[in-house]
């Protein structure tokens, strides 16, 4: 029988501590072998939460890890090296992206939409957080983008 343990923990520093160790240590395998793994497959994304996936097979205690994809505002606040968002939406700017940082986030967060689309969700996340995409606000850059203005970027 199968165990899927759901955790979300800082990109290369998982620990045996709350909430992963108390939900391993009862499927009677090696935390610490588990918390190795996690922390090599999650190394890219250090500084930021990521969710994980821990499969246990308990009838022989091997395991498997599958490493998600980070909320798309830790993946926008990493791009921009800041912790927080704006904490006054829509007076607050904390900073400028470049069409093209959408894009490379929209690839990694979004790859199976298409690409237009994906970045449509990436800059809606950017309204929340105060930030600005090659200094224009998120509402006026989805008009060009739904104009066409970048349909050769974004096919």
């Amino acid at each position: 029988m199968k165990k899927v343990i759901n955790v979300i923990v800082d990109g290369g520093k998982a620990t045996p501590a709350p909430p992963l160790g108390p939900s391993i240590s009862p499927l009677g395998i090696n935390v610490m072998d588990v918390v190795k793994k996690i922390n090599e497959a999650t190394n890219s994304f250090s500084g930021m939460k990521v969710p994980v996936k821990v499969i246990v097979e308990t009838s022989t205690k091997n395991f498997e890890i599958e490493v998600g994809v980070p909320a798309t505002a830790e993946l926008l606040k990493k791009e921009l090296n800041v912790q927080k968002g704006a904490s006054s939406t829509g007076k607050e700017k904390i900073g400028n992206l470049s069409l093209d940082q959408i894009i490379k986030i929209a690839k990694i967060k979004f790859p199976n939409l298409n690409l237009k689309s994906a970045c449509k969700q990436v800059i809606g996340s950017c309204v929340s957080l105060g930030i600005t995409i090659d200094g224009k606000n998120a509402k006026e850059l989805i008009k060009e983008i739904n104009d066409g203005k970048y349909d050769n970027k974004l096919g």
